[in-house]
Order: C-alpha cells, then structure tokens, then sequence
C-alpha cells in the first residue's frame, strides 16, 4: 500500500467513524474534503513528477498553503517549523540578540536606531553606521531577513560587527555581546504637565498589563491627576493582556470581553477579576487608524463603560481572534476562531471576510448595516466599523517635499552627521535648532536629487495631456505654461514655505541620536495635535464630563464617525 493510498484511508476511516454520529450533510463535507485532499495530492505527485524544472517540495506546497488561507482572511496563517522562533517573538515580545533595528538602503546595511540599554548601544553601535560584515560574512547582497537571524542568537555569545562611521576614516570593529532582549510593551512614560501623565502601549505581548500598572502607579507618584493613555498604531497582540489592561480602570466583577465562534465550548466572556488599580482618574485615550485588534478592545471597553475620552482618529476595525493550533512537524496553524464583542454588545469588525464580490473584492459593512448600542451611561455608539473617537483628530499630511526628505533618508543623513559635529545638544523636550542650522541643512540639499512632482504639477500635466488630445492645446497654451511657471517658482521656494513642519521632523530624528527612541517622543509632544487636543479636554472638567454623558456632542455618537 502507497503513503498517499495509507493517508487516504485513514482519513476514509476517520470519516466514517465521525459520519455515524453526524447528519447526512456532514457526511457529504467530509466526503468533498477526502475527494479534495486526494486530488491535492495526485496533481502534486503529477507536478513533481513531469514538472519541466526541479520544484521545492516544500516552497510548493507552503505557497498552495498560503494561498488557501489568504481566501479567508489576513489573520489566518501556517507558521512552519523555520519561523516559529519569529512567532514566539511576537508573542513574548523576547529574542536573542543585540537590540537594534537594522534596514537595507541603497544597497548599504545601515544602523536605524539602537535601543537604550540594550547590547548594541552599549558597545557603542550607533544610528547610522552601515554594517559591512557580520561574523566575517559579508552582508552587502543579504536581505533583511538574512540579516536579522546573523545578528539572533544565544545569550553571551559575541557578534562580531566591522562598520563605517561617518566622519571617521577607515572601518571599525565592534563586539557586542547578545544578550535576551525583552521588548517593552510600554516604550514611554513621563509627565507631560504637573499634573498630567502620559505612556504609550505599543504591543499586547506577555506581561503588558502589569507594565502599565507600573506606569501608571509610577506616574501617580510623580503627581499625575489625569492620564494620556497612547495607544496609536498599536497592532493588538494576546487577549487576556487586553483584558488585564482593561481591569485597571474599571471595576471588578464587569465584563470586558465575550467571544463567539463555531466552536460553541470554546466561547467564553471575560471579566475583571481583579481589583481596579484606579476607577476615578480621568482618561484620555489616543487612538489611530492602525490601532487594531486588543487595542480596540481596551479602547472599546473604556469607551463603553464611559471610562474615557477617546481622541485622535477611528480604529483599524479588527473584531476577529486568533487561536494557534499545532500540526505536524513542529509547525503551527494561527486560524480565526471568533469574533469579540465589548460590554456594549458591539463587534468592531470592519470588514466581511465571508462575503465577497464576484469579482472576489472584499465589502465593508454599510452605514445601513450598522447597529446603535449603548454605553453604561446611555451614550449611542456603533458596530461595524472599529472604535470612533469622542474628539477627531484627524491625522495631519506632510508635503510633497517633506516626503521626499524622509524617503531619500536626508533627515536622518543630516542628523548622523549633526551628532558627528556636535557632542551635545540641550534636553529633548527644549532642543530646538536654530534658523542658522536649519540653512546648513537646506546648503547639504544643494547636491541632493529632491525632485519631486506636487499635486498641483501632476494635474496640470493631465489638464494638458486632455487637451491635447481634445485639440484645444494650441488655444490655452500660454496660461498652462504661465501656470506651470508659477507653480515651479512656488515649488521652489518649498524649503521654507514647509520650513517649521521640515524643522520639527529633523530636530525629532537629531534628538533621537542623543537621547534616543525616549527622547524623539519627547521632542514631539509639542507639536502633536493629538496630544495637545488630550491636555486640552483633560484640563476643561465640564468638557470632559460633557463627553461621557448621553447628548454629549461626541464623534462616536455619529454613525458615519471617522469614516475612512
């Protein structure tokens, strides 16, 4: 007997045993997947077989895998044995290795940034620098992935790295010991006033609950009466962190989270089950659009119980949990088994990944589809459509020239060589350079490719490109080419008409080089409209009391609210 025919009849004979206790339609299902499992197999035994170039079984198949699940949903992955080690970091939030983050640019390795504390900046590894080997293996035809396992490893062993550093003249060596790096789920914290406290969650890994608890135990001790809670571009992460998190502003004994899915036991509500660290303290939460997942839990949840004032925009919309199943060969499936409702009783979920168009596009669930629920205090909120805010901000959009400094990497060239020139600069939150230094920076544009095409340029060539081919170019030529002019002249003055958004963006990436991922948020927080729209409703009591009452004027009252 074949492996291919043994498989099959031991499917055949776990079909029937779980056919005589099942409806005839369950019969036929698991008919269609034995019939479909032997064809999966007979057309790889054909490809393998008469394929006119040698195939990798294993890519082969991966790539059929993947396929299959990218028809359900995004979330739902097979993780083989090899990226298991990746799983589990961002589960744990924990690997081994030098604490950096590394890129490929240009062709060139380059140092991104170096996380305080940690293994590479003790050694002395800094932004900028461009990683010429690594353990004698030279990487400059490496990916970022090879890269990233060559810098992994075991605890106390050494990577031995050879750099080029702006301003010195030949390569250096740099040893750094590896060591168990612990990725902090809360990066900041500190007081934005006297009053009030601030701390950004950026992941739901293992532990997170009890980081907040001790930023926020830590910040009450530092004085703080009200609390930024900045949740921004947080992807989610483990649920019960959610529901921890959850527990410290609200009371015990409250729901926080009910899952539902097919498997009916596997549904299951989740409660604070411990004693709320602090139920009174006013609450601003900061939300984007690429907050999703846990983070729309926690939100959510504060958001029901009138716990808080949400600001800044609505959340991604990811109502869906993820169960990781194992399978042969050490791999692991991570498959969509819920979908989670908040004490409101509503689902966030944005998308239909069960219904799609004909021509297989994915729909979003329509304003007429939405449903009104209600918070505790009998304020009107919707479903289908992540968390809205109570206050909008929307998010603000660079220039077309700010855009192109950041993708060409010259904010940050300019800032590695700032740090070169000079040893110190003043605290991250009074740095401010100076309008001589910003002309330094304009003069190292001199050379630099900044072309660009602004909105303004990209119509007027359709303008012209529609009436040239309506023939009436000849009529309107000499207002397009005076248009044109005036829009160069303007472009080329962008440098300084953009000066104070340009300004705030390199003072943020130069004050990282001194103090740091800690000292960029700091830099930031008096330019960040969310923000300051936080401070501003935390130190007006009427408003923020206005917000949480029913008829208050709240964007999530609105069932349109954010829309994308």
């Amino acid at each position: 007997m074949t492996t291919r025919t043994k498989v099959l009849a031991t499917l055949g004979l776990g079909t029937l045993g779980l056919v005589s206790f099942r409806t005839a339609s369950d019969s036929e299902r698991y008919f269609e997947i034995a019939k479909n499992l032997d064809i999966f197999a007979t057309l790889f035994k054909e490809v393998n077989t008469y394929y006119v170039d040698e195939i990798t079984p294993g890519k082969l198949v991966k790539t059929g895998i993947d396929g299959m699940l990218k028809s359900l949903d995004p979330y739902t992955n097979y993780i083989p044995e090899d990226d298991i080690e990746d799983f589990r970091t961002m589960t744990t939030g924990q690997y081994g290795g030098i604490g950096a983050l590394i890129i490929k640019r240009n062709g060139k390795t380059v140092v991104q940034s170096a996380y305080e504390g940690y293994p590479a900046q003790k050694a002395g590894l800094l932004p900028g620098d461009e990683i010429l080997t690594i353990n004698n293996i030279n990487v400059d035809k490496k990916t970022n992935a090879d890269i990233s396992k060559l810098l992994k490893g075991q605890a106390n062993s050494v990577a031995k790295l050879i750099v080029t550093r702006y301003g010195q003249d030949k390569p250096v060596q740099i040893d750094i010991t590896r060591d168990k790096i612990q990725v902090n789920n809360v990066p900041y914290y500190g007081m934005l006033t006297p009053e009030i406290g601030y701390f950004q969650l950026g992941g739901f890994t293992v532990d997170a609950g009890r980081e907040v608890r001790n930023a926020v135990v830590k910040l009450k001790e530092q004085g703080a009466k009200k609390l930024i809670f900045d949740i921004r571009d947080n992807p989610g992460g483990l649920l019960n962190e959610a529901v921890n998190i959850s527990n410290l502003f609200v009371d015990k004994g409250l729901d926080v989270v009910s899952t539902k899915g097919k498997v009916t036991e596997w549904n299951k509500t989740y409660k604070a089950l411990d004693v709320p660290l602090d139920i009174q303290i006013p609450v601003a939460i900061i939300t984007s659009n690429r907050s999703a997942s846990a983070s729309e839990i926690v939100s959510g949840v504060l958001q029901d119980y009138d716990r808080a004032v949400l600001v800044g925009e609505r959340t991604f919309g990811k109502g869906l949990v993820q169960a990781t199943r194992p399978l042969s060969y050490n791999s692991q499936l991570k498959v969509t088994t819920a979908k989670y409702y908040i004490p409101s009783g509503r689902c966030i979920q944005e998308i239909d990944y069960s219904h799609r168009g004909e021509d297989g596009a994915l729909t979003k669930f329509p304003d007429s589809l939405r449903t009104a629920f209600k918070t505790q205090a009998g304020r009107v909120v919707y479903d289908g459509g992540g968390v809205a805010p109570d206050i909008e901000v929307q998010d603000r959009e660079i220039a077309d020239i700010t855009r192109v400094l950041i993708q060409k990497s010259y904010l940050f060239d300019y800032a590695t060589r700032y740090r070169s020139e000079h040893a110190t600069i003043a605290p991250a939150k009074q740095f401010k350079l100076a309008d001589a230094d910003y002309q330094k920076f304009v003069a190292y544009l001199q050379n630099k490719n900044i072309s660009y095409s602004t909105d303004a340029e990209r119509s007027l060539t359709d303008l012209t490109k529609k009436v040239k081919e309506e023939k009436h170019y000849d009529d309107v030529k000499v207002e397009l080419d005076a248009i044109k002019k005036k829009v160069t002249v303007n472009k080329a003055n962008d440098l300084q008409r953009f000066k104070p958004e340009i300004k705030e963006i390199l003072e943020s990436e130069i004050v990282s080089r001194y103090y740091y991922e800690k000292g960029r948020t700091e830099a930031s927080f008096d330019d960040d409209p969310n923000i300051q729209a936080a401070v501003a409703v935390l130190n007006d009591p009427n408003r923020y009391a206005a917000l949480l009452k029913p008829g208050g004027q709240a964007a999530s009252a609105r069932k349109s609210a954010g829309t994308k």
